[in-house]
């Protein structure tokens, strides 16, 4: 037995942040932030939190998979902003959505969240544990922001991506391998210092300004570069995919120059690689299902196309999964 997506959905605040936001009161330029970056927009939501980003793109799921909310069992949630240390952002988008049969959880793996998320979606439903798992992949990340300092305001955006993961009725499509790492060693390179029980909060904490995101952009790029690669190469080798066998890598969208390098050495045609990074910047754990939704939303994606999914994040985490793609539309 294999799991598959059945149906996916994605949602993005109404509010656009272009480039010209930021040059109004930071020492950069549009030129600046996408020659380094790739990107040109994002969106931040005014209000609410991660599980109001989640709802609309969860109702969109559901009602095109044309099931009824009670059939779902488990929902998981991947985020690195939840809406509470307690309860789960699962718990609150269960009881939003009114998904009374449903038990879940949150994952938290920084950017590689989805990549991790959707095998553990994909084991609990092979498995027999779960039957419909919403899987949502969500980050508010302008709530964890230090909106002085250029070299972190102007990469992230706000966003989720929601899919529904069941049973594939053919073994030979669906989620049919993952490799997944994590490495604490670097921690330093990219964490938040406060507010967890290793320094909880205090005046002091947020004086300091320790709840933003500390990202030492030069080592997280040079780990990202090589671990993104390798991963999706080792997925290739592992299930025989040559090059003009991936019809889409789908990669995270942290750096436009990380996802070009990733692609040039999988020998991946820049036609075939999934990018969104200039509209939405990096949603974190949410760009990789709001890659697939759109693209899938504007009939790119076919039936028997075979997704490379990669991504690299806080931890650090990095993995990739090879799906074989099964819906029709």
């Amino acid at each position: 037995m294999t799991a598959t997506i059945t149906s996916i959905a994605h949602y993005l605040p109404p509010d656009v942040y272009t480039n010209e936001y930021f040059e109004k009161y930071l020492d950069t330029s549009n030129e600046w932030i996408v020659t380094r970056t790739g990107i040109s927009e994002r969106r931040f939501a005014k209000s609410g939190g991660t599980s109001d980003l989640i709802v609309p793109a969860a109702e969109e799921c559901i009602a095109k998979r044309g099931i009824s909310k009670d059939e779902i069992d488990c929902v998981i949630v991947a985020t690195v902003t939840p809406d509470h240390f307690f309860p789960s952002t699962a718990a609150l988008v269960q009881h939003k959505l009114g998904l009374k049969n449903a038990w879940g959880f949150d994952l938290s793996a920084a950017c590689s969240g989805f990549i991790f998320a959707i095998s553990t979606a994909s084991g609990l439903v092979k498995s027999g544990v779960a039957k419909k798992v919403l899987l949502c992949g969500a980050d508010k990340m302008s709530s964890i922001l230090n909106f002085e300092d250029r070299n972190q305001a102007i990469l992230f955006g706000d966003g989720a991506g929601v899919c529904l993961i069941e049973a594939s009725n053919d073994d030979n499509y669906g989620m049919l391998d993952q490799v997944l790492h994590i490495d604490g060693m670097g921690t330093p390179f990219l964490h938040m210092v406060a507010g967890g029980s290793a320094k909880p909060s205090t005046i002091e904490t947020v004086q300091n300004k320790e709840h933003y995101i500390v990202q030492d952009g030069k080592n997280v790029f040079k780990y990202a570069v090589v671990g993104m690669a390798d991963v999706s190469l080792e997925i290739m080798k592992r299930n025989n995919l040559k090059s003009e066998d991936v019809n889409w890598l789908v990669p995270h969208q942290a750096n436009l120059r990380i996802i070009s390098a990733t692609a040039e050495r999988m020998g991946i045609d820049p036609a075939q690689v999934m990018i969104n990074i200039h509209k939405y910047g990096n949603t974190t754990a949410a760009t990789i299902p709001i890659c697939i939704s759109e693209w899938l939303q504007d009939g790119k994606i076919k039936k028997g196309d075979n997704l490379v999914l990669s991504s690299f994040g806080a931890g650090f985490t990095w993995g990739s999964v090879y799906l074989k793609w099964n819906m029709n539309d």
